[in-house]
């Protein structure tokens, strides 16, 4: 019973804060008295305080075979808040954090969500590193044998993380003695993936799940594969018609120019590029990736979560762009733009297109891509969708264990079946207004999805 009053509160909470809502209420940013959590920790650690405890936990390779590898094991990195926390003879909730592709403390320093309502729900707060980020690098913690080659590489899958969260969150509530507290998964973009999907697959461990841009349906054949950029060209072209026919104009002066005697001395010029290297086809992926990431994180707020950016920044871009003092010099608009991105603090002197630096620990989200064949947020091309998906036996609910006689599946039909027991079309995918009004919060974490469910 407890349980079921936590999950409608939850609900209910959620129903009338989140961006989700069903009444159509206009969202209400946070105020300019606001901290960011990086800005919190900082200020925290600056008075003795923590925003959280580092803790680790002995984590087994390999979940699904059971070759001599297999069992070897690794330091899987979390991090722990239990300041709210209620405790575990109330029952209080543990919300978790399903870490993405990168260095656990740069995700917790800028999801100041979680920190904002665990004292309404009392909740304990875990944020769970993804193995082979970080600090949890299987083979030692010796990141370049972890990604040395496919063998070692192998480990490093969707599955394999989801199946890391399941056993640490179990181990966490019997050594917390709080096997009855319910647990809620969090995640955003790729962890919003695994949120969604842990929440299918380990329904015995979590009662539901926060996905934030989660694209869980942006796969082959469900999804169409512009989606992403349409998305993005919507958000410029919704801030000025003239920025957007500006940048999709841009392309083929870039290409032009570089054509020309000198071009490419004049393109270096123009966009103040650093004097070590330079090609058409790095201005316009460095140009893209300017383009993406910002609206990617086009918050309300300034923020510094990829790069330090002003509130609004897609805003600031088309600014930058529709400024009359830059006359008819495509490029200068264009620069100016980028220099949003990529020099907002203006310390560059120059900007350096052959910048290989990873200061969050990025480095296995290639692998990644190819390993799982995720079209993630349009970052790679249309690949095949046959990555086999096999669940964790050990861990299974009773009912769904997987027998060896029984083919895999492949992410196409698991993304399939599950549209089906949500009863989400695929028309639903493009349609934001639809795929609302199609979501009904449930009472209890034990009711059926759909009356025949």
């Amino acid at each position: 019973m407890k349980i079921r009053l936590f999950l409608l509160q939850f609900v209910l909470f959620l129903v009338c804060f989140s961006s989700l809502s069903f009444a159509k209420i206009p969202p209400r940013f946070p105020s300019s008295s606001f901290v960011q959590p990086e800005n919190l920790y900082f200020s925290l650690a600056s008075k003795g305080n923590k925003l959280y405890e580092t803790k680790y936990f002995t984590q087994i390779l390999d979940h699904f075979n059971y070759n001599p590898d297999s069992y070897q094991t690794f330091q899987q990195r979390y991090l722990f808040n239990d300041k709210n926390w209620g405790g575990a003879k109330t029952n209080a909730p543990i919300f978790v954090y399903t870490g993405n592709e990168g260095d656990i403390e740069w995700f917790t320093q800028n999801t100041g969500f979680m920190f904002e309502i665990a004292p309404h729900f009392k909740a304990l707060l875990v944020f769970i590193e993804h193995r082979f980020y970080g600090k949890s690098i299987p083979y030692g913690g010796d990141k370049e044998i972890a990604y040395s080659n496919t063998s070692t590489l192998g480990y490093l899958s969707s599955t394999q993380a989801l199946a890391d969260y399941a056993t640490l969150i179990i181990d966490l509530k019997k050594n917390l003695t709080a096997t009855d507290s319910p647990v809620v998964v969090f995640g955003g973009s790729y962890g919003g993936m695994l949120a969604a999907w842990f929440r299918l697959k380990y329904p015995h461990v979590t009662i539901g799940a926060l996905a934030s841009s989660a694209p869980i349906l942006n796969f082959q054949n469900i999804t169409s594969p512009y989606s992403f950029n349409n998305i993005i060209t919507q958000d410029f072209r919704g801030e000025s018609e003239n920025c957007y026919k500006v940048i999709k104009g841009s392309w083929k002066k870039i290409e032009d120019m570089a054509k020309t005697t000198g071009g490419l001395k004049k393109l270096r010029k123009s966009f103040r590029i650093c004097k070590n290297y330079i090609s058409p086809d790095s201005l316009v992926n460095w140009l893209s990736t300017a383009f993406t990431y910002t609206a990617m994180t086009d918050y309300p707020t300034p923020s510094n979560f990829l790069n330090p950016l002003p509130a609004y920044p897609v805003k600031e871009m088309c600014k930058a762009i529709d400024d009359p003092k830059t006359g008819n010099d495509t490029f200068e608009k264009l620069y100016g733009a980028a220099n949003i991105y990529y020099n907002y603090t203006g310390k560059a002197t120059c900007l350096n297109l052959n910048d290989n630096s990873d200061p969050h620990g990025l480095g296995g989200w290639t692998w990644q891509m190819r390993e799982v064949r995720l079209r993630w947020f349009g970052h790679i091309q249309r690949r095949c969708t046959d990555a086999p998906v096999r669940r964790c036996e050990r861990l299974a609910v009773v009912g769904t264990q997987r027998g060896s006689e029984r083919p895999k599946k492949y992410w196409g039909e698991v993304i399939r079946q599950d549209m089906a027991r949500l009863r989400i079309t695929e028309d639903m995918t493009l349609d934001r207004e639809l795929w609302r009004s199609s979501i009904k919060p449930r009472v209890s974490w034990k009711q059926p999805l759909h009356p025949s469910g």
